[in-house]
């Protein structure tokens, strides 16, 4: 023998009820989202205020010798990776102070707050994932390398993150 469930009476909301519910939410999101915005809330945030420091400012980037994308000779940083960092900073009417290092030691500085940005031959599957922010994959950096190049951040620095992604969409993405 099947057991069937028996449904009570239909309920009905007396009308206009339901109108008054939804502008009261309607009220409640618009009043949240007023004091969001009087509060100077930016969506994406920066906990540190990175992109706000840089901004006419400096853009500190640890650079990670990789064959031709990233070039060290002496204290000169070159190479397509490292022009479309100048790039970045110079929209964001920042200077660029390098620190050319090893890959760990690069992830380190971004832990303690001493980079902004790390580069090298870093890729989005890079295992430094754990420590550090990345950016999606970018295959127009490099081309004769096969693998989809990505910028290492501190981790939480979205707004940074957001307007480093936006730039690299606009320069290097067919």
């Amino acid at each position: 023998m099947i057991a069937r469930a028996r449904s009570g009476p239909a309920r009905r909301i007396a009308p206009g009820r339901s109108g008054a519910v939804r502008t009261a939410l309607a009220a409640i999101v618009v009043g949240c989202a007023a004091v969001l915005v009087g509060c100077g809330l930016q969506i994406p945030t920066d906990p540190d205020g990175s992109l706000d420091r840089i901004t006419g400012g400096e853009l500190r980037v640890g650079a990670s010798p990789s064959g031709e994308l990233v070039v060290v000779d002496g204290g000169d940083v070159d190479g397509p990776l490292a022009d479309l960092v100048e790039g970045f900073a110079q929209e964001r009417g920042a200077t660029v102070e390098w620190t050319v290092d090893s890959e760990e030691d690069l992830v380190d500085d971004l832990e303690k707050g001493e980079l902004d940005l790390a580069i090298g031959g870093m890729t989005a599957a890079t295992p430094w994932s754990a420590r550090v922010s990345v950016t999606r994959g970018y295959p127009g950096i490099a081309e004769s390398r096969g693998a989809d190049v990505a910028v290492l951040l501190p981790l939480g620095e979205n707004a940074l993150q957001s307007a480093l992604e936006a730039y690299l969409d606009r320069e290097v993405s067919p």
